[in-house]
């Protein structure tokens, strides 16, 4: 199971294929989750604590708005995190809105700088393209599954 970075990072969709091939997707509404529930959280409905802007800090420059910073607080450290992506470009609105066409091409660009397998797909506009579309991540995830057994095998012939 590898720990898979999707963009968009809140799009539900791409969350629901990521676990049918038994992965884990690195999406934004668990960041949240997490913070809404966590007990200490003194400012309802921000649901930040002061750390937050500081960690933002660490994907994006003091010069760029707060609101880049607070979103990258959150997705910097999934990109951090992830084993492999998957990009859908020019996504519908629906498909999966960041809300921030800047916090979304650093997501991209950062995603790309990393050393991990990857998927970038455009978001299709026919059902044959749909099709395609799922057609292409299921191949991609289900050679992650074959990758990562690949290399347990290998482990334990070691």
């Amino acid at each position: 199971m590898a720990q898979i970075i999707i963009y968009p990072t809140t799009s539900l969709i791409l969350s629901d294929l990521v676990r049918r091939f038994g992965h884990e997707p690195l999406v934004m509404m668990e960041q949240i989750r997490e913070k809404i529930n966590t007990v200490g959280i003194d400012s309802p409905p921000l649901n930040i604590t002061g750390q937050e802007p500081k960690k933002g800090l660490k994907y994006a420059a003091v010069e760029v708005p707060a609101g880049v910073r607070g979103r990258m607080a959150l997705v910097g450290p999934l990109i951090d995190s992830a084993e492999a992506g998957i990009i859908v470009d020019e996504p519908d609105i629906a498909f999966g809105c960041m809300g921030c066409a800047r916090t979304n091409e650093l997501t991209k660009y950062l995603i790309r700088q990393r050393d991990i397998p990857l998927l970038e797909i455009y978001y299709p506009r026919t059902e044959d393209e749909g099709k395609e579309f799922v057609k292409q991540i299921a191949t991609f995830l289900k050679e992650l599954n074959n990758n990562s057994k690949n290399s347990e095998s290998e482990e334990e012939a070691n």
